[in-house]
């Protein structure tokens, strides 16, 4: 059965049942539907082109745009709402749209839509009545479904071509896996422009069944109290909003005892985190990871699988290589880039026909950029990224290493390692740390927690305050944002 079918078949199956519940109301399997009949006729009466722009908060409106497209045979193109004005205008120009579903605040936000995009103001729609009904499924297999754009850690955005295939493959490995079932209750806020909100938190429960509670904003102690009141099994988040919760003064401790599983994504898992979440909530964090060209889960932690630091096993009909620079396959605890290869891969990126061909390996699989090992059992541990690894005094050193102790100061809130040129090490680490509220930046106290835990090549020459580090829509550090002449030296008597 096609994706969007089992999507309709779902809602169809309880239609007076609340599907979603978001920060404007409760949705019944019906009203979603009859919203995204209406918004079909709406997309066809202004857009001609084969992909649709869809600029919406987390919410109920995201899936309805994705039904609504789906339905007319075109291709979703969801768009990140922190996008500089440069790189909007290059998204609409590279997917080739010449419409997009929005909202007015949204619109104020972004400042308007490029010139040449037509308003699909949903807002503004009446889901009154049952419009004509059409079970048409236009899109199959082998089709694009959603073309989604890299954040631009590296650079800027690329257009990662997904088929149905691939998201329907994806959903699969992940239900078979995890055994997510119609019983589960969902709690969210990541952003559905991101392959992680998308896919994980969007798509796989409308698509067995389950009930899922958005909120638009991440405001720690209000998702608290929406967990006390909904009571989720499972909450899916990214290391930076389970850091935030932890903080939360005088946060119930019972908040999340309804919870089977807590999933972090997107980015490392720092072990400050995990252990802090644990303590505080009696919850232990499972890792998961992929990326957005892996639609984007490639391995998922099971609760009865943990280790710590691990990120689990590949899901079914992943097949994993670790390989190393002499492009050798490398055996178990044997440091490698790790490379994938599954029904889930991505097709390649929108227009960019060399850098498709380099994300592929000679046999084929998905070249990650991630450097990682694997243990007997299989379970994948990631290191960090090849192209921000350092090479210090002829030795290599992953900035995670050095921000996971970092992390682990009693005033570190999260960190940051660069490195920089040096005309005797070749580079040197250097460290931007944020502090915790009320906190006293300490350099030299930092650099001595540093040394009890790192080799002493590893500790950063130097260690600067920063307000706020730089990070993208769903809170992944940009270290490309960062340099040598980021913040400033500060005196160790300084407050943050």
């Amino acid at each position: 059965m096609e994706l969007l079918a089992t999507l309709r078949r779902r809602l169809l199956l309880s239609p007076f049942r609340h599907a979603i519940v978001d920060d404007l109301r409760e949705w019944r399997g019906i009203d979603l539907l009859v919203a995204s009949w209406h918004l079909q006729r709406a997309i066809a009466n202004t857009s001609s082109a084969k992909r649709v722009g869809i600029l919406l908060p987390t919410g109920a409106l995201f899936p309805i745009a994705v039904m609504a497209c789906w339905a007319l045979g075109r291709t979703i193109i969801p768009i990140n709402y922190l996008l500089s004005r440069a790189d909007l205008e290059h998204v609409v120009r590279d997917s080739g749209i010449d419409a997009c579903i929005t909202v007015g605040p949204m619109l104020e936000f972004m400042g308007g839509l490029p010139e040449g995009v037509k308003e699909i103001r949903v807002d503004q729609m009446r889901f009154k009545g049952i419009p004509p009904i059409s079970f048409a499924n236009p899109l199959k297999s082998e089709d694009l479904a959603v073309i989604l754009y890299t954040s631009g850690t590296s650079g800027k955005p690329k257009g990662v071509m997904l088929t149905v295939g691939n998201v329907q493959s994806n959903l699969r490995q992940i239900r078979g896996w995890v055994r997510f079932d119609s019983t589960d209750v969902m709690l969210g806020v990541l952003p559905q422009f991101h392959s992680f909100g998308l896919t994980v938190l969007t798509l796989m429960p409308l698509s067995i069944g389950c009930k899922v509670i958005y909120t638009a904003k991440f405001v720690p102690r209000k998702l608290l109290d929406l967990a006390l009141k909904y009571k989720p099994t499972a909450f899916v988040a990214i290391p930076s909003m389970y850091n935030a919760l932890r903080l939360v003064r005088d946060a119930d401790a019972k908040c999340f005892a309804s919870l089977r599983f807590a999933v972090s994504g997107g980015e490392p898992l720092a072990q400050s985190v995990f252990e802090g979440f644990r303590d505080r909530f009696g919850i232990e964090i499972n890792e998961g990871y992929g990326l957005t060209e892996t639609s984007p889960v490639s391995h998922w932690c099971r609760p009865h699988e943990q280790k710590r630091g691990w990120v689990g096993r590949p899901i079914p009909e992943v097949i994993v290589r670790i390989v190393g620079a002499d492009g050798r396959d490398l055996g178990p605890d044997e440091d490698g880039e790790v490379r994938l290869s599954g029904p889930n891969i991505m097709r390649g990126y929108l227009n960019l026909p060399e850098e498709s061909a380099a994300a592929f390996d000679d046999r084929g699989f998905f070249r990650t950029g991630d450097m990682g090992r694997q243990d007997k059992e299989g379970r994948l541990a990631i290191t960090g990224r090849l192209k921000e690894m350092l090479i210090i005094a002829g030795e290599n050193v992953f900035p995670r290493e050095i921000e996971e102790v970092l992390n682990q100061h009693e005033s570190v809130k999260d960190s940051a390692v660069i490195g920089v040129s040096d005309p005797s090490r070749g580079e040197v680490a250097l460290a931007f740390v944020e502090m915790k509220e009320g906190a006293t930046f300490d350099e030299n106290a930092i650099k001595a927690h540093c040394r009890g835990k790192l080799a002493s090549f590893k500790v950063p020459r130097e260690i600067r305050v920063i307000d706020a580090l730089p990070r993208n829509a769903t809170g992944k550090i940009m270290r490309r944002k960062l340099s040598p002449t980021t913040g400033v030296v500060t005196d160790s008597s300084q407050t943050s």
